[in-house]
Formats: C-alpha cells, structure tokens, sequence
C-alpha cells in the first residue's frame, strides 16, 4: 500500500481550528452540523441532471430527510450566470440541502460556493464521480491520486466560507488507504464524509457490488458524521447498511431515480409517482430532458411492452405533452393490474432465487443487473486487478490506461436520452443504488 505523505501541517492550513471557530463562531461542524439538519437518516444522493428541485420536492413526500442538488461545474457556476440560473434552484421550504460541486482550483471553488451561502446548509465537494468526463477534466474521483489538491479544496472552503463543507469520497482496494484517505478529508475540514463503497473503476456494466467493509472502516476511524452509499434495493436494505457500518444516514442514487418511494417503505404503481412528479412540475420550472429522464426511468419495465407510448415520451416537450403521455400509459397499466392473476399483493411479494423480488412491471422498483457469482462477478474481478495492480506497484499513468480501457468497454451508460433504456433488461443483476 503507498499513502501519499503529507506534512504534518500542510502549507495551505493557514489557520489552525481555533482561529477558524473564532472566525465563524456560528457556523456549525459535524454532529452539530448533523443534527441541525434533523439527523437525517434517508439522504438523496447528488445526481447530475436528475436530483433537480422538482425530483427533490418528490423525494421529501416520501421521506426523504436530506436532499443534495446534481453535481454543477464550480468554474461554469461561477463564470456563467446563465448556467447558475438553470442549474440552482431552490425554495423557502426546501431544507436542509446540501449543494454540490466538482472542482480542480480552490479559489474557483470558493467563488462558485459563496453564490449558495445563505439558501444551503453546507456545500460538498464531489470526490467520488468516475466517468470519463470527470477523467479529462480532473475532478471526482481522478482526484484520487492527488491527496494535496484534494486536501486544498477543502480546507479553502473551510478556512472562508461561512457555511460548512461535506465530501463524498469512493474507496480503495485497500482499506487502510481508504482509511487514510478519509481521515485526510476529514483533517482539511470535511464536516461530513459520504463514502460511495465502490472503486472507481466500478461503473455503468462494470458497477458491482459496493463494499460495506470500508465503509464500517471508514466510520470507526473518524470523528465526523458519515453516509454510507452502495446496495440499497428495497426499504428494509436501509437498516441492514446502518447495522452493519454504523453510519449515520443511508444515501440512495440510482434507487431513488427508479423508486422515489424507497425511504417511505411503500410499494406504489409507476403511474402515481409519474403524476405526483409532472404536478410538481407545473408549479417548479424543470427542463424536459430532465422530466423525459425521469419518466423512463419510473416506466423502465413497462416501457419495452409499451412501445408505442415510449417513442411518445421521446418527442414530448412539455409538461402538457408529458401529461397526456402518461395518463394513456396509466390506463392500459391500470386495466393490466386489475386483470392481473393471481392480484398482485404488496404484503406477499414472492423472490427469485437469488433473492430479487419479483414486481409486476408497473410497480416502482430498483434496476438490477443480471450478475449473481459474487467470485466471479465483474466487481470481484475488478477488485483483484487493482490489488494486483498496487501491488506490482505500476505507475498512475498505466493505472490512467488501464481506467481508460474499462470506460471504452463500458460506454452504455444510461443518459436523458432514452434510447439507451432497452438496454438495461440485458444488464447483469447486481444491486447498483
């Protein structure tokens, strides 16, 4: 294992913790921060063009206690208003919410972090974002290897801006580097750690099962309060991920898309969280690729039967179009449903042998992936190629190549653009939240 050395006090901590607290004597820091907040337990993850106001005002109906907005570009959001206008919206009854950014200067980032003081309650800085556009323009988690930007980043939110700031990391092979690494974040500042148990290398056909190990690491190492995000399915996952880590809240990404009635524990048709979200939208300004994005999502399984109504969902553009789209696919799902035999029953829902539970395709439900050999599933694989690839010790460049590599065989990756949807009935049955 090679953990990057850092000075005792780095350079770039120009002010020790007393002389930050008496500079922001009430800005709050972690179990404070925590609690203020509600001691949020069911948290919405940052999701890029997909965790928009409107999805979150959804979420929050279904018992979601803690909302963070997509990930934005912190030089765009500072640099372009017209992108800040689009990308930021908010509202007096929507807290608390935790605001994201991804970022390589602190400076910018700072910049980009002072337009959200005073309607967020803490700003987070993305570590843990793999795909290849984070890779071209530094950031997420092609930070990994650069523990001192990293710890800049942080500590210049820390040491100036008057609202507190989060991070959300991936882990290592190794758990003791993960743990280093958390513990560097939580020393430049980092109120809260959200830790995403999967490599970086697992994502889109590659994504895997997320290791709660490390998270439990992660947790007993330090003093902050921390996320845990990774295999949450169904409601009951929830309990199980905070029994066996001991987190603090539980974070939901690609489920909460597919289910937004999963921190609720109620088991509802497709077609109600469809028309709770488009009235939201009636009232909430939302980008049509965003609604499209959304709806595809929500009809996943229903959509391959309905085809004719898919293609509708594709050149829709207005709520209105959306609407109309919708209640017609309510109607056939509803008459499906009420001929369905034996009736489907929410209290009695049998599973497959590996344990899925086997939903008609109009109920709300997680996005599985058709993998079940954990020793040979391609996340184990992944794993043992970068623990052999630490411990042979090569050069981050050929780690660069190798990441590359993994991302061209991977380019199916879900977009807004729903073309891609039938895709996912062929993916491998991994739990992906």
């Amino acid at each position: 294992m090679t953990v990057p050395e850092t000075p005792a006090v780095p350079a770039h901590f120009t002010m020790s913790e007393d002389e930050i607290i008496a500079k922001f004597p009430n800005r709050l820091r972690g179990y404070d921060l925590f609690r203020k907040m509600g001691s949020p337990k069911h948290v919405v993850a940052p999701m890029v063009d997909q965790s928009e106001l409107a999805w979150r005002i959804l979420s929050r109906r279904y018992d979601a206690d803690l909302c963070y907005t997509p990930m934005f570009h912190a030089r765009l959001f500072h640099q372009d208003k017209k992108y800040r206008d689009e990308q930021w919206q908010t509202n007096e009854d929507e807290r608390p919410v935790i605001v994201q950014f991804c970022a390589n200067d602190p400076d910018v980032l700072l910049k980009a972090a002072s337009f959200v003081v005073g309607q967020a309650d803490a700003v987070d800085l993305n570590l843990g974002c793999p795909q290849h556009i984070a890779r071209r323009g530094h950031y997420g988690s092609y930070l990994m290897e650069d523990w001192n930007l990293v710890s800049q980043l942080i500590r210049k939110l820390h040491e100036n801006l008057d609202i507190p700031v989060t991070a959300k990391i991936r882990v290592y092979p190794d758990v003791e580097k993960t743990v280093e690494y958390a513990k560097m974040v939580e020393a430049a500042g980092a109120q809260i750690i959200t830790v995403h148990g999967r490599l970086r290398e697992q994502k889109g056909h590659k994504t895997g099962l997320a290791d709660w190990a490390k998270i439990k690491a992660v947790k007993d190492a330090v003093k902050v309060p921390v996320f845990a995000n990774g295999n949450i399915l169904y409601y009951e996952d929830i309990q199980r991920c905070i029994d066996a880590t001991g987190v603090e809240g539980v974070m939901s990404a690609e489920t909460n898309l597919y289910n937004p009635a999963l921190f609720s524990g109620k088991i509802l048709p497709s077609w109600q969280l469809a028309e709770e979200y488009l009235e939201i939208c009636r009232t909430v300004s939302t980008k049509s690729s965003y609604i499209r994005a959304h709806l595809f999502k929500l009809f996943r399984y229903s959509l391959p039967i309905h085809t004719d109504l898919r293609q509708q969902l594709v050149v829709a553009h207005s709520v209105e179009e959306f609407s109309v789209v919708v209640a017609e696919l309510k109607t056939r799902l509803v008459e499906e449903a009420t001929k369905a035999t034996p009736p489907f029953d929410a209290d009695n829902v049998e599973t497959d042998e590996f344990g899925y539970r086997k939903y008609p395709h109009w109920i709300c439900q997680p996005a599985l992936r058709f993998e079940h050999d954990k020793q040979h599933s391609k996340s184990k694989r992944l794993l043992n190629e970068c623990q052999t690839s630490e411990q042979t010790e090569q050069t981050s460049e050929q780690t660069e190549q190798t990441s590359e590599q993994v991302e061209q065989t991977s380019k199916v990756v879900t977009s807004s653009n729903e073309t891609t949807e039938d895709c996912d009935t062929k993916r491998q049955k991994v739990a992906t939240a």
